[in-house]
Order: C-alpha cells, then sequence, then structure tokens
C-alpha cells in the first residue's frame, strides 16, 4: 500500500501565492535562519513557481531578500515614531 499526496496544479500555486509570501514574511518577523526558511513549504512552493513561470515569479531568494528589508524599514519606523512620542512626552512634562 502506498501513500501518493496530491500534486498541486500551477493554478492552485497560482492562487496560493499571496499566502506563501505571507508565511515568508512571517517567519522572517520570528527571525528564523535563512536555512529554516528554504526547509518550509512556502519556500518550496514559490521555489516551483519560479522554475515554471520565471517571468512571472521572483525567486524565493530574491523574495525574502526583499521582505527582509521591508520587515526592518517597518521595524525602524517603529522604533523612530516610538522615539518621537517618547521625546515629546518628556518636553510636554
Amino acid at each position: 500500500m502506498t501513500s501518493e499526496t496530491p500534486s498541486l496544479t500551477i493554478g492552485e500555486l497560482e492562487a496560493n501565492y499571496s499566502l506563501y509570501c505571507k508565511a515568508m514574511r512571517l517567519l522572517i518577523i520570528e527571525g528564523r535562519s535563512l536555512k529554516k526558511i528554504q526547509r518550509t513549504v512556502c519556500w518550496q512552493r514559490l521555489e516551483i513557481l519560479h522554475k515554471c513561470l520565471p517571468n512571472r515569479y521572483k525567486s524565493p531568494d530574491y523574495l525574502c531578500a526583499l521582505l527582509k528589508r521591508e520587515v526592518e524599514q517597518l521595524k525602524e519606523q517603529q522604533e523612530a515614531a516610538a522615539t518621537a512620542a517618547t521625546a515629546a512626552a518628556a518636553t510636554a512634562v
């Protein structure tokens, strides 16, 4: 008795593209290493999409770099806002 996993179609992969990107973003926010992210299902699915439709979908490496930059910029903005709020509160007193 063999257990076969159902294969996904390109259409199904395309339909879930935003979910795979969101999952990768969450992994980056959690601080997972690149090696750990590369072992995830979302990485594998993004890799398949890139291999099948390279003009339409970027490589997971590229997406990971973009998302890391985005997350770092968001953290910097939050820190700057917190610093500004602290300075404003200090001058108001």
